[in-house]
């Protein structure tokens, strides 16, 4: 599996720390941020990022701002693009398994590190269910490319 993960300058001390713990899972991770040594502007960021999911280059995403918000609302503008900002498992577990969420969004200055990684595990760990939610994100995926929802 291969993860992109993208932050901003608030989020330089926890992309560290979850980058190496995803490695530890076995998942390459793709630092889209890297060669910036200070993170992007989060609008910038999630786009990137978001884009190489889109385009199957990245298996999905963990995107990491202050809160989560900003940098969700920019991924999210990709078309295909599922991006769920949680700040415990529980949703996270929820994203994947009803949503079928390919991006994870938390905030550096909400959660820590520890609860990052039950984020990051729950999400990666929950299959889509399927069956009822596959026709629920049909709908999404047709505002998605089409802008409006036919009844």
């Amino acid at each position: 599996m291969k993860l992109v993960i993208a932050y901003d300058h608030t989020a330089l001390e926890m992309k560290a720390k979850i980058a190496a713990y995803l490695i530890t899972r076995e998942i390459e991770v793709l630092d889209i941020c890297a060669d910036t040594g200070v993170g992007m502007e989060y609008p910038i960021a999630g786009y990137k990022a978001a884009t190489l999911v889109a385009s199957g280059q990245a298996d999905g995403a963990v995107l990491i701002c202050g809160t989560g918000v900003g940098i969700s609302l920019a991924a999210n503008k990709v078309r295909g693009i599922r991006a769920c900002v949680c700040s415990e498992p529980y949703s996270a577990r929820m994203s994947r398994a009803h949503n079928d969420s390919n991006v994870i969004v938390f905030g550096a200055r909400v959660v820590g590190i520890e609860m990052a990684k039950a984020i990051v595990d729950a999400w990666l760990d929950t299959p889509f269910e399927g069956d009822r939610h596959a026709h629920r994100v049909a709908l999404i995926n047709q505002i998605d490319e089409t802008g409006a929802l036919e009844s």
